[in-house]
């Protein structure tokens, strides 16, 4: 049977990724580190996948087993030496963790055989491949890094399906949203995976689900936090959160329109429809899940504030994209790290600061000025 190797073990690895693998005839070996998901893994060796809709269908993912990468460092090695692919699902942070061991992998497995491997990280980051393989080629000397050529192969993805957090305790059993899109960055000719879209140029793809489905869905929970609202499609029955949802990825849209030739109609389609996901009540999605991770979420390269920049730069409008960015600078849930650490530095510092430590935005740009002027409209 064909073998895959897929680091992290989580809702999105086992509700996505790993099932996707397992329909299209592949083994699926998971690797992370979180000892009860494994061992259940090995001795269910199944679990159950099911979609929230009014039907809540559902489908047995079989072909799988588990690997803890702290302690059995030598078995994912040998794994490594016997996929077809390697794929990651454990969030662009992790990444530079595991490529000592992944390296490893590689270098055993190029010296054992001349068979093709594709590496795809499928991360919520923009070419979180290519950072994935630059992580990989710091733990190789030369002689091996020339021996990966025509054998390894890196590709870059962009993956989108909504996987809320689970009350599944003691359960391998995930819930999911029926949509997903799984894009592919190639020119080469690969083994077949069900549901998986190759593409020669993944840019318009990426950006165009980062700045609308993720740039959307962190407008919603930072917009629904400072409303008191708990759940994404509570937030969105208020009209006015939506209409300035609406607004926002009306900017987004202007300027991948602009960007990437994008049909107006089209894309507003696609905004309409990334909308009416947001709604499905059956996923009962926390806004405190979405908005966490703030500091990540305000990145340079990240859902808000690239964006406004690339708006900027092209002329175009991004004050929805300023008011977003200041409700996400007002994320204050004490249970996520970095939206403490966020407010201490806010509390110390001030915004200014905070904008250009997190978000790369000079203290004196127009689009801190904007932030500035709807933050204090906001915190009142």
């Amino acid at each position: 049977m064909k073998q895959v190797v897929h680091f992290g073990a989580g809702n999105i690895g086992r509700g996505f990724i790993g099932a996707l693998f397992s329909q299209s005839g592949y083994h699926v070996t998971f690797v992370d580190i979180a000892d009860q998901i494994i061992d259940q893994l090995n001795a269910e060796k199944q679990y159950t996948v099911k979609l929230a809709t009014d039907q809540q269908e559902s489908m047995t993912i079989t072909n799988v087993s588990g690997l803890n990468n702290m302690k059995q460092e030598s078995e994912v090695v040998e794994a490594i030496k016997g996929a077809t692919y390697l794929t990651t699902a454990i969030g662009p942070t992790i990444l530079p963790r595991i490529a000592p061991l992944i390296a490893k992998g590689l270098a055993e497995r190029v010296k054992a055989n001349d068979e093709k491997i594709y590496v795809i990280a499928c991360e919520n980051q923009i070419s979180a491949t290519d950072l994935l393989k630059g992580y990989i080629l710091e733990n190789l000397d030369e002689d091996t890094k020339s021996k990966l050529e025509g054998k390894v192969f890196f590709f870059n993805s962009a993956v989108d399906r909504i996987v809320p957090i689970q009350n599944n305790q003691g359960s391998l059993d995930v819930l999911v949203e029926p949509y997903f899109e799984w894009v592919v960055e190639t020119t080469e000719e690969i083994p077949p995976v069900e549901g998986m879209k190759i593409v020669a140029d993944l840019a318009p793809f990426i950006e165009r689900k980062l700045f609308t489905v993720n740039t959307g869905h962190a407008v919603i929970a930072y917009l629904g936090y400072l409303g008191n609202k708990s759940t994404i499609d509570q937030t969105l029955a208020d009209g006015a959160i939506e209409k300035q949802v609406k607004a926002t990825l009306g900017e987004t849209g202007a300027y991948l329109i602009k960007q990437y030739n994008l049909n107006l109609e089209e894309h507003q389609q696609y905004i309409e429809k990334i909308i009416n996901r947001f709604k499905n009540a059956y996923l009962n999605d926390a806004v405190t899940r979405v908005g966490r991770s703030p500091i990540r979420k305000l990145g340079p390269n990240d859902r808000l504030v690239r964006p406004a920049t690339q708006a900027e730069k092209a002329g175009l409008s991004y004050t929805n994209l300023s008011k977003a960015i200041a409700s996400a600078l007002l994320f204050d849930y004490k249970e996520d790290e970095e939206a403490v650490k966020l407010q201490q530095m806010i509390s110390e510092h001030g915004v200014k600061y905070a904008l250009k430590e997190v978000s790369g935005l000079n203290e004196n740009s127009e689009i801190t000025k904007e932030v500035l002027r709807h933050y204090e409209e906001l915190k009142k």
